[in-house]
């Protein structure tokens, strides 16, 4: 009788085992099934657990690279259009001069042309101070205020400085955020270092009060030829950086849509080959648990 009972209760524990197994099995590709996602726990696949969380460390870089892509790309485009505007209006400046230099201007076409070189001399002051989507500066560097100020007198002054910061938007790649006011709008000619507001304000008052305004305007085109000059520099620069954002976009997009597959390659349920598995792991619960109910419905008599 002791060698019945402990044969019974090794086949009794042996029985259980297997149908627990094949019970968690079978809820393992319910759930499989039901999330989409074939590893529930690392201890399941820790290999391919381990894949995961590397490449959701790669997600999740990426996704904060390309936040800063998008928000560098907006900042570039911001300053392109400001600088474009500044093109704009240092060649209607240019016009100006070229018509002030005319001895058939009387002190009223002077006045006029000084009146528009002022307006255009204010504009020009208001997208030097230029600000980001974000709020920010565009022009004044790393610093948070104003790129330009002016005093009571009327001169305007560089008080950001020259550092522009980089922005991360690819492993290893950091790209200049933008340009600083002092390049755009400050130079020197023949060898004297002035502004474009300077250019301009001057231009402006020699046109109302100077003794040689049609000298005065001849002179200011060379000054006005390196402000033009500083700001087509500036937007090349600034374009360039943009389009190198933009290709950097692009190999992100691809980079992510590669992470996504290979994460779905790695983690996602195949759903018609766990079908399949849970159903031959139904029939072999299902057989198991009757085979189980008959043979444990034996006893020693009934064999005899």
């Amino acid at each position: 009788m002791s060698f019945v009972s402990n044969a019974s209760g090794t086949f009794y524990d042996r029985s259980l085992t297997q149908l627990s197994a094949l019970r968690d099995n079978a809820e393992s590709f319910q759930t499989q099934i039901a999330t989409g996602v074939r590893i529930q726990r690392g201890s399941e696949d820790p290999i391919a657990a381990s894949r995961l969380r590397a490449l959701t460390r790669l997600e999740v870089r990426g996704e904060t690279e390309e936040q800063n892509a998008a928000r560098l790309r907006q900042d570039l485009e911001e300053s392109a259009n400001q600088i474009s505007g500044v093109v704009d209006l240092i060649q209607r400046a240019r016009e100006l001069a070229v018509q002030a230099a005319s001895d058939t201007q009387g002190e009223n076409g002077r006045n006029a042309i000084a009146n528009e070189l002022e307006q255009l001399a204010e504009e020009m002051f208001a997208r030097s101070n230029a600000t980001s989507i974000t709020g920010g500066p565009l022009f004044a560097g790393t610093a948070g205020g104003p790129a330009f100020t002016r005093a009571p007198d009327g001169t305007v002054s560089f008080t950001g400085n020259s550092e522009v910061g980089t922005v991360a938007v690819a492993p290893g790649t950091e790209i200049e955020r933008s340009i600083t006011g002092d390049g755009l709008f400050q130079f020197e000619v023949d060898g004297t270092p002035t502004s474009s507001f300077e250019v301009l304000t001057n231009l402006a008052n020699e046109l109302r009060s100077g003794t040689d305004p049609s000298g005065a305007a001849q002179g200011a085109l060379a000054g006005l030829d390196e402000a033009l000059n500083a700001a087509n520099r500036n937007q090349t620069v600034v374009g360039t950086r943009a389009a190198w954002v933009e290709a950097i976009e692009d190999d992100q997009a691809v980079r992510a849509i590669n992470i996504a597959e290979k994460q779905s390659e790695i983690g996602d349920t195949n759903i018609a080959d766990v079908i399949i598995r849970l159903q031959q792991t139904l029939t072999a619960l299902e057989a198991s648990q009757t085979t189980f109910t008959r043979v444990s419905n034996l006893t020693l008599f009934n064999a005899i």
